[in-house]
């Protein structure tokens, strides 16, 4: 799935005139989609350098912070929309951060690698952790800390009073709603709080 298409497909998900967040916002490529295509306004958090950089460059306002730190400097309910996309399995506190995310947004969207997709499942029946192109690294160099299923995730959500508005995977271009824990390399959730 190319950067456009992925985030077509999450501008689908995310309402008109929304105020968004974007925990993890890399080169702000998607804010600026989203500012460009469905009016939104908002924030994106980055540490990295010269994402930060590119994030300026392409008039996306950037916070440069550690994720790790929280979302203290936010009031509650200050977003629309939070979008936590690929970075919840890089942090050591998963479920603070989505319950952070849970407190300053009003409904979130959070993507990660489905561990649970067919051809991770068979490396690890061959008894490799495995390789592919959503988990790209091997065991010893991987920034991922966490690895999750859709039905690990959608454990955790409701275990911290969160509805799952919508739900499907993504695989190679496609958005997978049959059997997406066995048939998508990513999951995608939109998630509100009671």
């Amino acid at each position: 799935m190319t950067q456009r298409n992925l985030h077509q497909v999450i501008a689908e998900l995310v309402p008109v005139g929304s105020r968004v967040l974007d925990l993890g916002c890399g080169n702000g490529e998607l804010l600026a989609y989203l500012r460009d295509t469905r009016q939104c306004t908002g924030y994106g958090i980055e540490l990295d350098d010269g994402k930060v950089l590119e994030c300026v460059q392409r008039g996306v306002n950037v916070i440069q912070r550690n994720l790790e730190e929280g979302l203290s400097i936010f009031e509650d309910n200050s977003f629309d929309l939070v979008l936590q996309l690929d970075t919840l399995q890089h942090l050591r506190n998963t479920e603070q951060m989505l319950i952070e995310t849970s407190r300053v947004g009003r409904q979130g969207i959070v993507s990660f690698p489905n561990f649970a997709h067919w051809p991770h499942r068979l490396s690890v029946i061959r008894g490799r952790m495995p390789v592919s192109r959503s988990l790209p690294y091997q065991w010893h160099d991987t920034p991922n800390i966490r690895v999750a299923t859709f039905a690990d995730f959608e454990v955790l959500a409701r275990r911290n009073g969160l509805t799952v508005l919508e739900s499907f995977g993504l695989h190679e271009g496609k958005v997978v709603r049959q059997w997406p824990n066995l048939l998508a390399s990513t999951a995608v959730f939109k998630l509100e709080h009671h």
